[in-house]
Formats: C-alpha cells, sequence, structure tokens
C-alpha cells in the first residue's frame, strides 16, 4: 500500500504585530517533503523502525521497555517516506509597516512563541524508588 505524499510540518516561532493590521504576520519555520510513502511490513521491519524513533527522541529509553508483543506489532501501521523533494521556508523579523506608518502611536513588535518541555510528571502507579530517568528529566524540543 504505496501513497504519494506531502507531509507539512509548521513551527509559530512568534506573533509579528504591526502598526496596520494588514502588515501583522507570523514569523515561522516550515518544511513541505513530497514523496512516496511505503508501509512497513513484518514485524522485526516495524520494530526496528519504531526502536530508531524512540532512540531518537530518547536515547537510551527501548532498552528498558518491555518488549513489543506480535499482537501489538501487527495492530501497528509504520510508514516510510523516502524523500523525492523537501522545501522549507523561515520567516523571522520584526513589523515591516508602511513607511508613512511609523509615525501611527501604536506599539508594534513581536510575540515570541517558545514550545518547551515541562518537568517529567510521573505516574501516581509507578513503582516505589523508580527515579526520573535522565533522558525524560534532560527531553528538549528541537
Amino acid at each position: 500500500m504505496d501513497h504519494d505524499v506531502c507531509l507539512t510540518v509548521t513551527i509559530t516561532d512568534g506573533m509579528v504585530l504591526a502598526r496596520s493590521g494588514l502588515n501583522s504576520s507570523v514569523n515561522y519555520r516550515s518544511v513541505m517533503a513530497f514523496g512516496r510513502a511505503e508501509a512497513v511490513s513484518g514485524a522485526k521491519e516495524k520494530e526496528r523502525h519504531l526502536k530508531a524513533m524512540m532512540e531518537r527522541m530518547f536515547p537510551g529509553r527501548w532498552a528498558t521497555l518491555r518488549p513489543a508483543t506480535a499482537q501489538e506489532l501487527k495492530a501497528t501501521t509504520v510508514l516510510s517516506l523516502p524523500l523525492d523533494e523537501v522545501s522549507a521556508k523561515v520567516a523571522t523579523g520584526m513589523p515591516k509597516d508602511d513607511e508613512d506608518d511609523y509615525a501611527w502611536p501604536v506599539w508594534a513588535g513581536v510575540v515570541p512563541v517558545h514550545m518547551t518541555a515541562g518537568p517529567p510528571l510521573p505516574d501516581p502507579r509507578n513503582l516505589p524508588g523508580l527515579a526520573v530517568p535522565d533522558h525524560a528529566a534532560k527531553y528538549r524540543i528541537g
């Protein structure tokens, strides 16, 4: 089961407030990836891809987890997306008002938007004495 895919991801970095509503905008980072998604088949291949994803986000965690069951792997769809074409776009900076608008008496600037990970919240049903592992305590986005 292969499908042509356009995957788009956008991260908002700030709201740009100009002196004119029509000159207001957004600071962002955006990526569009085009390719043909391929279903990964076979339990071993699915597990290999899932392990790679987990290890990318939380190095060392996979080895501590309960192994995936055959039923879990059967019920999980994993897609691989070889990239045929990728496009990235970034918008940054202060408002770009019309020259006459700079004399307008209204605040203008950027309201930064940050995506951050908060402190780990332990499951109340954790076994006693389990410390927060480094891969959770030190997790950062980006």
